[in-house]
């Protein structure tokens, strides 16, 4: 009995040493996203995302499917590094729904000269062999 619950309490442990790295991990990618936005490079930025036909962005005109979609509608949207201002992300929850998918939703307020814009997002995120990445963009 004192094995079994040795056992246990070690499986507890690495299971939860394991979520938490995962979370860090899921956190970096923001922060590096984060980051290159700032520096005024989308490609850069787009690490962050799969990489994929089946990436879905939702926006306030509605779902788009695609990485190079995404990645041409942020180029088109947010010319030039004044157009992209500095962007600051406000995570409020990360919630691993399984061992490879976990659920993000954050605040995000970007500065730029004429405006500021604000809102809130929820990303879905699935670990893949090169580490975490969004599948699911959901940004109003």
């Amino acid at each position: 009995m004192k094995k079994l619950l040795l056992f246990a309490t070690v499986l507890l442990w690495f299971a939860g040493t394991a979520r938490s790295q995962d979370k860090e991990a899921i956190l970096k990618v923001l922060h590096t996203q984060e980051q290159a936005w700032n520096a005024g490079d989308v490609d850069r930025f787009m690490e962050g995302y799969l990489k994929s036909d089946s990436l879905m962005f939702v926006g306030s005109s509605g779902p788009t499917y695609g990485y190079e979609t995404v990645k041409a509608n942020y180029k088109k949207n947010y010319p030039g590094k004044a157009g992209m201002g500095k962007l600051t992300f406000n995570i409020k929850k990360v919630e691993l729904l399984s061992g490879d998918t976990a659920f993000v939703m954050g605040a995000f307020h970007l500065k730029r000269d004429q405006d500021e814009p604000k809102g809130h997002f929820t990303l879905i995120f699935k670990k893949f062999q090169d580490g975490w990445k969004i599948i699911s963009d959901h940004s109003s």
